[in-house]
């Protein structure tokens, strides 16, 4: 069984090249680049990568579904640059693709760290997710944000964890709920979602109950207590944006008349 790795980057050079080592044992890595201007190409080239350049970023899903389509393994695992295999899952995965009989896909727990801290609680574990899958039954969502593995049949679970650093600090934290938030507000415009003052902020309280009482994020100490600030954050700027893309259009619909 030969195994493509599939990885979409955009300026990626800061976890790159631990998430590349991980994974140097495939049979292909298929690296599809959005333009980047650090050193990503220059680490891919390091790894015998194949490197795909696109000028302009269409969105997570379009982007995965684009590093699918060049793999040509049987088996395919999508893995994000901030991710990356332990020994123990990498000798799991090993030992499922010499089986006889496979299913369609295998979902995989995340140990998420944030913040310098590994998050056990807050709704972050055990955060299953499908990534090694037969590359002739799955393709992902189209969705901007937020997309998931359509995988066409049985869904097993692998038991070790892929591990993944999401935000190192506060000010990637701020970045990166920025651009999510605006990503988010865009596909809901999309699909035709309102929004309000009170939308917002009560999805926002949600958030922050959801994280840090229902899901136990106390638990994670300070970190706990920032990660769901910084979700309560997110979900109330997804929808003022939202809100505002709204008027933004009722003000030209005004316009030109």
């Amino acid at each position: 069984m030969t195994l493509s790795v599939t990885i979409i980057t955009k300026n990626a050079a800061r976890t790159l090249e631990r998430c590349l080592q991980s994974v140097a044992w495939a049979d292909e890595i298929v690296v599809v680049d959005s333009n980047s201007t650090d050193r990503t190409a220059e680490i891919c080239h390091q790894y015998a990568v194949r490197l795909i350049n696109t000028l302009e970023w269409h969105g997570f899903g379009f982007q995965k579904n684009l590093a699918l389509q060049a793999a040509t393994g049987e088996w395919v695992l999508s893995i994000d640059a901030d991710e990356w295999l332990t020994p123990d899952l990498i000798a799991e995965i090993k030992h499922q693709l010499a089986q006889s009989h496979h299913p369609a896909a295998f979902a995989m727990p995340r140990l998420s760290s944030f913040c310098g801290r590994n998050i056990h609680h807050s709704g972050w574990w055990p955060d299953y997710v499908v990534r090694l899958f037969i590359r002739t039954q799955a393709r992902f969502s189209d969705d901007v944000v937020h997309e998931h593995l359509i995988a066409n049949g049985e869904v097993r679970r692998l038991k070790n964890p892929i591990r993944h650093e999401t935000m190192t600090d506060l000010d990637q934290a701020l970045d990166k709920l920025n651009r999510y938030s605006t990503a988010s507000a865009q596909s809901l415009y999309q699909r035709g979602r309102q929004a309000n003052l009170w939308t917002a902020l009560s999805h926002g309280l949600w958030a922050f109950i959801r994280t840090y009482f229902l899901r136990r994020g106390f638990l994670d100490g300070t970190e706990g207590f920032l990660l769901a600030i910084t979700n309560a954050e997110g979900s109330y700027y997804r929808y003022v944006k939202l809100m505002q893309l709204h008027r933004q259009h009722q003000r030209k619909t005004t316009d030109l008349h």
